[in-house]
């Protein structure tokens, strides 16, 4: 068969295979799986996990045979592509499988901040303070026992001898002046 009919004819199949027509299918799968399979054994150096991938290109075909049209590129460069892109899928799985104790290795981090972040929270920390220290002693106190040493409303509230509306009032209104404050 002339280059050019075998051309026409895979495409007529997936363009077939598109509108899920089952016979199609098995047409091309006999036309092209030869080659496909060929390009999954360059890639993978490995019979059966070649095999394995070129069933798998074939679920896809069946699955993406409408997208073929709009590619543009020729049938067999679009079925090459697809078959190429497993292969490689399934070698990067194969290394990811191989090299799991060395990944699983790096994966371990310090759970504490590194020197860019205890830098950063250091600053932070120096800007909060001069912030802090902006606001009237009492309710200073106020927010750093609400804000970072966990004490209730109702606590401060007893502690400063005050209602707890009123607690409830000084630390909003000191969080709105610390949030002027860090935003200059």
């Amino acid at each position: 068969m002339p280059p050019f009919n075998a051309r026409h004819e895979i495409s007529e199949l997936i363009l077939r295979v598109a509108l899920r027509d089952r016979r199609a299918f098995d047409s091309l799968y006999t036309a092209t799986s030869a080659k496909l399979f060929g390009c999954c054994l360059r890639v993978l150096k490995d019979r059966s996990e070649a095999e394995e991938v070129v069933q798998e290109v074939f679920v896809k075909i069946w699955l993406k045979a409408d997208r073929f049209a709009v590619t543009g590129q020729s049938p067999m460069s679009w079925l090459i592509a697809i078959a190429r892109h497993q292969a490689i899928d399934r070698l990067r799985a194969r290394r990811l499988r191989v090299s799991g104790l060395e990944d699983a290795a790096l994966e371990v981090r310090d759970p504490a901040p590194g020197p860019e972040a205890q830098a950063v929270a250091s600053a932070e920390r120096r800007q909060l303070d001069g912030c802090l220290g902006e606001l009237e002693a009492g309710r200073a106190d106020a927010v750093r026992a609400a804000y970072l040493e966990g004490h209730s409303y109702a606590d401060l509230a007893a502690r400063h001898d005050v209602p707890l509306n009123t607690m409830r009032t000084w630390l909003r209104r000191s969080l709105m002046r610390l949030k002027e404050c860090l935003q200059r």
